[in-house]
């Protein structure tokens, strides 16, 4: 079966940098979509970055365009999410997604609403201290 499995977060001061990993196993698809999430007590989550990773396309919420990037390595099955400059309210649980529904495997731009993806990690936390 799919399963996503994040690695990476921790707790670290604002302005400082942290990485996140996402590995996918149980499927064979080159081109679907993927995303990480996030989410604080009593919010909904929202989405964060998503790529496409056949076509390469990314999108980011406006909140952490120019600070996070999301990258793929196809050969290994895993997407990463580059975080700097990081704000306090950048604090939340933070959960990779996958989209394998065959319409976004052959779109070229993935959704941003988690209700949209159907497979997900257990979360990661991150920490941002001011």
């Amino acid at each position: 079966q799919v399963q996503l499995v994040e690695s990476g977060g921790g707790s670290v001061q604002a302005g400082g940098s942290l990485s996140l990993s996402c590995l996918g196993s149980g499927y064979t698809y080159d081109s679907y979509c993927m995303g990480w999430f996030r989410q604080v007590p009593g919010k909904e989550r929202e989405g964060v970055a998503v790529i496409h990773t056949g076509r390469g396309r990314t999108d980011y919420a406006a909140s952490v365009k120019g600070r996070f990037t999301i990258s793929q390595d196809n050969n290994e099955n895993t997407v990463y999410l580059q975080m700097t400059s990081l704000k306090a309210e950048d604090t939340a649980m933070y959960y990779c997604a996958a989209d394998l529904r065959l319409g976004s495997r052959l779109s070229s731009q993935c959704g941003m609403f988690a209700d949209q993806y159907a497979y997900w990690g257990q979360g990661t936390q991150v920490t941002v201290s001011s």
